[in-house]
């Protein structure tokens, strides 16, 4: 069996306006047509595994970022509209933190490296074992600031066959977006949707759904740009801001501090929102290991249940009466939690402070909770794509 390749038909955008997000620019986008992309990048991004004529092909979607390496495998499902669907084969998610210490060293450290190449293997695996025919493999933000990202890329291609695609904050963002943005709700004028990363946190103002309604509507990722008003990646997460101020026992003020720290990143974005239309039905949409572990804390979870959570819509005072909850937690009492664990345990309240920072920016009434994001908005773009180009041969 020949090494297993990223497959890449949604090659990223140039990494153009990185830093910062601006209403009115260039549509966000995380494909690129194929004849914009390099002959080289798509000869090396093609799958390793055979696909027969005829044969249902198998979709695998893999997002490494700063804190996990998460894995979906699926294959499509009917969908109407152009839409494209999908049922899960296969899943993995392990806690790899990648880049522990990247915030003071610069570095990828190597034992996040032996960490992360261990996980990676597995995926690896997985796709192999399941017979996966298209995929594609992303790293975010901890390989693109590392000084030593394109050495750990290389070292992963040699030792795991993986291909692995660093993506610029603006497909990051889009990628988020196309994943949950189907939770938000359709009569709002304004969304404001968040993905609270380890190494970063991206932050997008979707504006009403004009197309669910249309008979005939353009496919998910031409759908979704014209929703994207706006959208900000902020360069913070929850493993950057509780290396900066600490994650194990979280004074008052501390907390405070760290809200003060995100809000003063946040306020260009606030500003550059303020004209985009806020109707009764407004709320946040968020996804990210922070929002579902509020949730699983609200509900009272022994133990983790996906079911419950995704979909789930808070109220602000509950929002509020859960990370009370989880800020009178000791260090000890969030590691034995079943919806925290000893992985997360010194990250959540920086989480915390971070999902702060964006209700006191954009007060809303209504949270809706979502366990779903990047590797969802690549099995739905790769599903779309395909299925275009079905329709372009007939």
């Amino acid at each position: 069996m020949g090494p297993v390749e990223s497959t890449d038909l949604a090659v990223s955008l140039a990494t153009r306006a990185q830093n910062s997000g601006l209403c009115g620019a260039e549509p966000i986008g995380g494909t690129v047509p194929p004849e914009t992309a390099s002959p080289a990048r798509v000869a090396a991004s093609r799958f390793a595994l055979a696909h027969r004529p005829g044969e249902e092909q198998l979709y695998a979607a893999l997002d490494l970022g700063t804190n996990n390496c998460r894995l979906l495998i699926a294959r499509p499902t009917p969908g109407g509209g152009g839409r494209a669907g999908f049922r899960v084969i296969d899943s993995f998610s392990r806690i790899v933190r990648l880049g522990e210490g990247l915030s003071g060293t610069g570095r990828l450290s190597a034992a996040a490296i032996d960490r992360t190449l261990g996980a990676l293997e597995i995926c690896r695996d997985k796709m192999t074992a399941r017979g996966v025919t298209r995929a594609r493999l992303i790293a975010t933000e901890a390989c693109r600031s590392a000084q030593n990202g394109a050495e750990f890329l290389n070292k992963v291609r040699g030792e795991t066959g993986l291909e692995l695609e660093v993506v610029d904050r603006e497909t990051e963002a889009h990628l988020a977006a196309a994943g949950s943005a189907s939770l938000a709700d359709s009569a709002a004028a304004g969304v404001l949707l968040f993905d609270i990363g380890g190494g970063s946190s991206e932050i997008v103002w979707l504006g009403r759904d004009n197309n669910g309604a249309r008979a005939g509507a353009e496919p998910t990722d031409m759908a979704l740009r014209e929703r994207i008003r706006c959208w900000v990646s902020l360069k913070l997460g929850v493993v950057t801001l509780a290396e900066k101020f600490g994650g194990l026992e979280v004074s008052d003020a501390t907390f405070e501090a760290m809200i003060e720290h995100v809000a003063g990143e946040l306020r260009s974005f606030v500003v550059t929102v303020g004209a985009e239309q806020r109707c009764p039905r407004f709320h946040l949409l968020g996804t990210s290991g922070t929002v579902t572990t509020i949730a699983g804390v609200f509900l009272g979870l022994a133990r983790y249940d996906r079911r419950r959570v995704d979909g789930l819509w808070m109220s602000s005072a509950e929002v509020s009466e859960a990370v009370a909850s989880l800020r009178k937690m000791t260090y000890g009492e969030r590691a034995a939690n079943g919806c925290i664990g000893l992985g997360r345990a010194d990250l959540v309240l920086a989480g915390c402070a971070i999902l702060e920072a964006i209700r006191r920016a954009f007060p809303a009434d209504r949270v809706r909770i979502a366990d779903r994001g990047l590797r969802e908005g690549i099995l739905l773009q790769l599903m779309s794509a395909d299925r275009a180009s079905v329709r372009m041969r007939r």
